[in-house]
């Protein structure tokens, strides 16, 4: 049996993601698309084993400026899917309806899934959906994909036969008679491809005019019809195209929007006035993400923390161990790796989950509530003022769970420039494997102080926007920052069943990492740190460990840390963030862990050790992303250099800060820092050269 394709098209926001689980269920596949970064998913309809409906990645338009737009364009061309789901968001009707204009004209049978009817239905608007059907002359289906409502409608309405017949909207006829002549000029493109061949032309695309076979003479022609009209319109014609569309749109919403509330502010809006503005919207920030980590370090998720540190890992596993081992006769080298490098490792990790899930349970509350798009509306303003791009701080808060989607959510970024500098800075941001060593320095040298974990975030932000500053100064990075648009959802309670969902796979996938990755690295360390050249069973002190760790140490002398456990803890991060805090577990040896951690460093060099780690280059998984997303290793190398020697001026800035004020700082360490600090304030404060503004 012949497999039937339907392709799922719409906004990002629109709900689009959510239909194609509820048709799909759990028969999905995801990879990615063939030659192109960008991930694809695909899934069978339910009840249905001969249909695949293929969901194409979220896009505004389908004008060829990124690879999102390019990937749904050719799908919908050269692939012709036997029907096409728009999935419309039903309380933003006129931004949602551009695309729908667009796919009607790439000629493939439509079927409009008029989405967040739910919602909708509290705003106060209506939408006459038989009115809305007889206007685009295509199927509409009211439905909610969140409650699953009418799904069944939708899905009869997309397996009922076509005519055959499609229709096209219909513009200005002046326009349309443009295009007709235009049209007239390519015989030998199929019909059903004729009229959006001609709008592509008339808009002058690039590509696509490459791309097609003219003679001079059609050329001629066609160029003469353009010409035509922009004189008759008084303007160019992409923009004579882009404001048919919105005319068209106008009609549509005038004949089925029913808007009974066109002068009531609503609730978001109120909300906004507040959490937008523009003096306080970065105080309720800085309030916002002060609270989500003072309940995820300080108080409820420590909770957890503790119990899991003290008495799971402290002493019921390691004393159960220790007796059942004893009682079996185990060899005292083989009870060393199970009890002091196994358990002692992972148990230094996995002791933070409760803390981590805290966390990204607050995050998931503000990204559901809809106050994450907010803060990214609140960050392009400030991102604008210093010359940098809006779109760079949404893979930023993707980072914040990890930095590989982080990295990869750069594709959006129509500029290659912008691209390239944001792939560089988005694992500033500190991710779940970081929060081990946040929640680590915060808990063991600042117990009572809440300004810590919050704190890293924030040393984050100001790394980030510092280096854009900077970078945009070179003649890598100069020029103009892209455009950022994106759609505000309303205010919303977060749905449980969302949160619940999206806390245990975050979970989950910290857990299946300490299981794997920093179960074989645990095994690594132990071996290393109980066993010298030799291999010869010793203490820590006379061990591989401590000997690779000591040609490394006096070059993190000046962040208060030069000794080798610390330096062995940070290059065990770059296989995983949270090796971090199992290396020094592991080259510590038996004892309370912070009492041991404080006995060995001062607070603010404990301080120092979580920016450097935060700001340096990121792990492995992450690198390797990198250097897929770059494609080429020049520019993987100029990114990880770039993070480390950043992470090492700011860590050393930090360190030896606190000598001054403490009274205890050398003439070297305090001058190096000025150096530092001197370089940071150059970098910002230089103007761009005048050849490097031309370049650009």
């Amino acid at each position: 049996m012949t497999a039937t394709t339907y392709a799922l098209v719409g906004n990002p926001n629109s709900g689009k993601t959510t239909l194609f689980n509820a048709l799909t269920g759990a028969r999905q596949k995801v990879g990615n698309w063939p030659g192109v970064t960008v991930t694809r998913k695909a899934g069978r309809l339910k009840n249905a084993d001969a249909t695949i409906v293929q969901d194409l990645p979220g896009t505004y338009s389908l004008s060829p400026y990124s690879s999102e737009e390019i990937i749904t364009r050719d799908f919908l061309l050269d692939e012709k899917p036997e029907r096409v789901i728009n999935v419309v968001d039903a309380t933003n009707l006129e931004r949602n309806l551009y695309l729908t204009l667009q796919v009607m004209e790439a000629g493939r049978p439509l079927v409009v899934a008029l989405n967040m009817m739910d919602v909708l239905a509290k705003s106060g608007r209506q939408i006459n959906v038989k009115k809305l059907s007889y206007a685009l002359q295509v199927p509409v289906v009211p439905i909610s994909a969140l409650k699953r409502d009418h799904l069944d409608d939708l899905i009869a309405s997309c397996q009922t036969p076509t005519s055959g017949h499609y229709p096209y909207p219909e513009y200005d006829p002046r326009l349309e008679s443009a295009l007709s002549m235009i049209a007239d000029q390519l015989p030998e493109t199929p019909a059903d491809q004729r009229r959006w061949l001609a709008i592509r032309l008339f808009a002058k695309d690039e590509a696509v005019v490459a791309a097609t076979t003219l003679t001079p003479a059609q050329h001629q022609e066609i160029a003469a019809t353009i010409a035509t009209v922009e004189k008759l319109f008084g303007d160019d014609s992409a923009s004579i195209i882009v404001n048919a569309r919105y005319d068209f749109i106008a009609r549509i919403i005038a004949m089925a929007v029913v808007d009974e509330q066109d002068f009531v502010e609503s609730v978001s809006d109120k909300i906004d006035r507040i959490v937008t503005n523009r003096w306080l919207a970065l105080p309720i920030f800085a309030a916002v993400m002060w609270a989500v980590y003072y309940l995820s370090i300080q108080t409820v998720g420590t909770l957890g923390s503790d119990w899991l540190n003290d008495t799971v890992f402290g002493q019921w596993l390691p004393g159960a161990a220790t007796h059942l081992l004893t009682s079996w006769q185990v060899a005292p080298w083989l009870q060393s790796l199970l009890v002091d490098g196994i358990i002692a490792g992972m148990g230094a990790v996995l002791g933070f989950l409760p803390q981590i899930m805290m966390l990204f349970l607050c995050l998931g509350i503000l990204e559901d509530c809809g106050y994450m798009a907010r803060i990214a509306f609140v960050m392009d303003r400030i991102f604008h003022r210093f010359n940098l791009s809006g779109k760079s701080f949404i893979p930023m808060l993707i980072a914040t769970g990890c930095g590989v989607p982080g990295i990869m959510a750069t594709r959006t970024i129509e500029s290659d420039k912008d691209r390239r500098m944001s792939i560089m800075l988005t694992t500033f941001m500190p991710c779940s494997a970081k929060l081990t060593i946040i929640a680590m320095v915060a808990g063991t040298f600042f117990p009572a102080q809440s300004w810590v974990a919050p704190s890293a975030y924030f040393i984050s932000i100001l790394a980030v926007i510092g280096s854009g500053v900077f970078l945009k100064k070179t003649v890598l990075f100069a020029g103009p920052p892209a455009p950022f648009v994106m759609e505000l959802p309303a205010y919303h309670l977060p749905k449980l069943q969302n949160l619940a969902q999206s806390v245990w796979q975050r979970a989950a996938g910290f857990v299946h990492k300490a299981g794997t990755i920093i179960f074989l690295s645990c095994v690594a360390l132990w071996f290393l740190a109980n066993f010298n050249w030799r291999l010869q069973m010793v203490s820590q002190n006379q061990s591989l460990l401590r000997d690779i760790g000591l040609v490394l140490a006096p070059l993190f002398a000046p962040l208060g840390f030069g000794d080798w456990r610390a330096t062995v803890a940070t290059l065990a991060g770059l296989i995983a963030k949270e090796n971090c805090v199992g290396t020094l577990r592991i080259a510590f040896g038996p004892g309370n862990f912070g009492d041991l951690l404080r006995g060995a460093y001062v607070p603010m060099a404990g301080y120092a050790f979580l920016v450097f780690n935060l700001l340096c280059a990121p792990c492995f998984a992450a690198i390797g992303t990198m250097y897929k997303e770059f494609g080429e290793a020049r520019w993987t190398w100029r990114a990880v250099g770039y993070q480390t020697a950043v992470a090492y001026m700011v860590a050393t800035i930090v360190f030896q800060s606190g000598q001054l004020v403490a009274g205890t700082a050398t003439l070297a360490g305090a001058g190096l820092a000025a150096v530092f600090a001197g370089i940071i304030i150059f970098g910002l404060f230089i103007k761009q050269p005048q050849a490097d503004a031309a370049l650009a």
